[in-house]
């Protein structure tokens, strides 16, 4: 007797199937199977499948499984390296054990993750110029470099995350000499990309995708044209990224980074053309007058409006004049070496990303730009990815699944499907299987001053205090801005003994870890922590929101966008800024409940929720939760949670 793929599918998730011989405490949940006969349906037709998954719903297991029994090339991408590791090394790992396969599996990250070997040699020569710190990770890098064999930076234990020693250690698509690499045949990243090519299935994450769509990198180019099953996983972040690299950028860091590369190879090969270095010095010399010309602190702005500024307008013209200058010198240098042609051809292809930020009058495009301490970045992004995007779904023969527990709005999945052009994909909504009724309270406070009051910030802390003793810490605090994080921080440090970790003061895993390892601790974050952080238990059963998260009217790509969709005769309340809120305040809600067991109070300081009409928009998006404005009950439901603790 012949068994349906669909059957077997089905079968997994029994009570007798495969996943229970490797699960303890296995249980069958309707809606996981529901969601995994989508999935493979949608494979076998090569369509598109858009599914909201409730958090607990265990998406994960419902799209690998009938990935990998359908013996297709597969691409999962997802919005985290954290979920992308957990999927390589735990996830796949256990449902190959479960079917009793030796399909290839290979991770592939973005090549700032690979140590390059080129640069770590070229850099040898250079350690005089490197600070202690710098100069002590540069030694633990090259230790580790002698015994790694898949070059993952990810690996080193004794090297800072934020270590200002990698830039010099791994390569951008700016600088790496590819196929003129002296260093081919030993490259970490090549050969991970070789694996890559030949695997079974491939994780990835959104911007490595998206990279290689949009830009055709070496080798990663070839990996999309073969994929039969194409899986996003926290697809609810495609949107923003897929603009990203379908736009372009000009970058400060990439001429900072192109003078210093020609200086060192002025240095050590080509001493005998003075002019290389003096051009090189000036063409970042200029750069640097051209930073300063912003703001100190970092920022967002549009482009057009500063290009209407003579200021700006005739710096970023000497920029083009040193520009042209170095490059009227490197090009009597070709051919000399590698490193001074990779140079040249990095210094075309500036000029010509000068010449589109330029050119500030082209329609249907957002001119923006946005600032660190050290650089600019200037930004040309498309008003609308959907024609593009549509036209790569419908010209590949594949299964496409576009998947995150935060799509939907108001039960309606209108808003990403028009972004993307997937008004032809099948949709699915599968509720959460916890009983957030019983389990979780929501609570809107009252009487709060509004989001601009000088008194706000007191507000907050005072709100927190009650609710932090009754949960005895394993608190939450998220923030729509770093200058009411702070603020918070510093008035709940005078009041409290509990352990307070503030973003910013690490890396954000060591943070997370940080607070886990300590059940009393409060965390303080900003947008990073209101996704993809993963709490259970007693280590986590109160959220504290400051305010619904409408992105800043000032945000240049929000205007633009808002204005393109007037000119339609449409409302950007409605069409933009309400749908992203709506899925960044549920990406912030899931924090709370992680598990069937997890209980907690969620606090949303925002009376907009209950006395704006688009509020109803945000409750009905909600998980169904039992609703209060009495902060003092919900103290004493956190305190009954903790009395076990006792």
């Amino acid at each position: 007797m012949i068994v349906s793929v669909i059957s077997l599918v089905q079968h997994a998730f029994s009570s007798s199937g495969l996943l229970s011989k490797v699960l303890d405490g296995y249980a069958p949940r309707q809606a996981q199977i529901d969601m995994a006969v989508q999935v493979e349906k949608t494979i076998e037709k090569q369509s598109s499948l858009v599914v909201e998954a409730g958090t607990g719903t265990g998406k994960t297991f419902a799209y690998l499984i009938p990935s990998l029994l359908s013996n297709k090339k597969v691409i999962v991408s997802t919005g985290t390296k954290n979920l992308q590791e957990q999927l390589f090394f735990k996830d796949i790992p256990l449902i190959k054990n479960a079917l009793a396969t030796n399909i290839q599996v290979a991770l592939l990250k973005g090549r700032a993750n690979y140590l390059c070997n080129y640069r770590l040699d070229l850099y040898m020569k250079e350690r005089g110029q490197l600070d202690a710190e710098m100069l002590a990770d540069f030694v633990n890098i090259r230790s580790w470099a002698t015994a790694t064999r898949s070059g993952d930076i990810g690996e080193l234990v004794n090297v800072a995350e934020d270590s200002a020693i990698f830039p010099y250690i791994t390569s951008t698509v700016d600088n790496c000499l590819a196929k003129d690499c002296p260093n081919l045949e030993q490259c970490f990243m090549v050969n991970a990309r070789k694996k890559a090519i030949e695997a079974d299935v491939v994780v990835v994450n959104h911007h490595l995708f998206f990279a290689d769509m949009a830009l055709k990198d070496t080798g990663f180019g070839e990996l999309i044209p073969k994929a039969e099953v194409v899986i996003f996983d926290e697809a609810h972040q495609i949107p923003d990224i897929a603009s990203e690299y379908f736009g372009d950028a000009f970058s400060t860091r990439q001429i900072m980074e192109l003078s210093a590369d020609v200086l060192q190879v002025y240095h050590a090969q080509l001493t005998d053309v003075k002019q290389l270095g003096k051009a090189a010095e000036k063409l970042r010399k200029s750069s640097q007058e051209f930073r300063l010309l912003f703001a100190y602190d970092a920022e967002r702005g549009n482009w057009r409006e500063k290009m209407n500024q003579s200021t700006f307008s005739q710096a970023f013209a000497a920029l083009k004049v040193d520009l042209d200058f170095l490059y009227q010198v490197i090009k009597i240098c070709i051919s000399r070496n590698e490193a001074i042609d990779n140079c040249f051809e990095r210094l075309v292809n500036m000029q010509s990303k000068f010449d589109l930020m330029h050119n500030v009058n082209i329609d249907g495009m957002s001119f923006w730009y946005e600032t660190t301490r050290k650089h600019v970045v200037l930004h040309l992004t498309p008003l609308s990815i959907a024609e593009k995007f549509k036209s790569t779904v419908n010209d590949n023969e594949t299964g496409w699944v576009f998947t995150s527990a935060t799509l939907a709005v108001n039960d309606s999945f209108t808003h990403f499907t028009d972004q993307l052009g997937l008004q032809d994909a099948n949709t699915l909504l599968v509720d959460s299987p916890f009983n957030y009724l019983s389990q979780s309270q929501l609570v809107v406070p009252r009487y709060l001053p509004q989001a601009n009051d000088k008194r706000r910030a007191q507000a907050l802390m005072e709100l927190s205090l009650p609710l932090i003793a009754a949960s005895k810490g394993s608190c939450f605090l998220l923030f729509t801005s770093y200058r009411m994080l702070n603020q918070v921080a510093e008035l709940l440090s005078e009041c409290l003994d509990t352990p307070l970790l503030v973003q910013g003061q690490m890396g954000k895993r060591l943070l997370l870890e940080a607070f886990i390892d300590d059940p009393s601790a409060v965390l303080l974050a900003t947008s990073s922590f209101w996704e993809g952080v993963d709490v259970r238990g007693n280590n986590l059963t109160c959220v504290i929101i400051d305010k619904l998260p409408f992105a800043s009217p000032d945000d240049p790509l929000l205007q633009a966008r808002s204005e393109d969709i007037r000119r339609q005769g449409l409302d950007p309340f409605k069409e933009i800024q309400l749908p992203q809120a709506v899925i960044a305040l549920k990406q912030g809600v899931g924090r709370l409940i992680r598990d069937i067991t997890d209980q907690g109070v969620m606090v949303i300081c925002d009376d907009r929720l209950v006395n704006r009409p688009y509020g109803e928009v945000f409750l009905n998006s909600l998980p169904n939760m039992k609703r209060s404005r009495d902060v003092i009950n919900a103290g004493h439901f956190l305190k009954n949670l903790h009395r076990s603790d006792i």
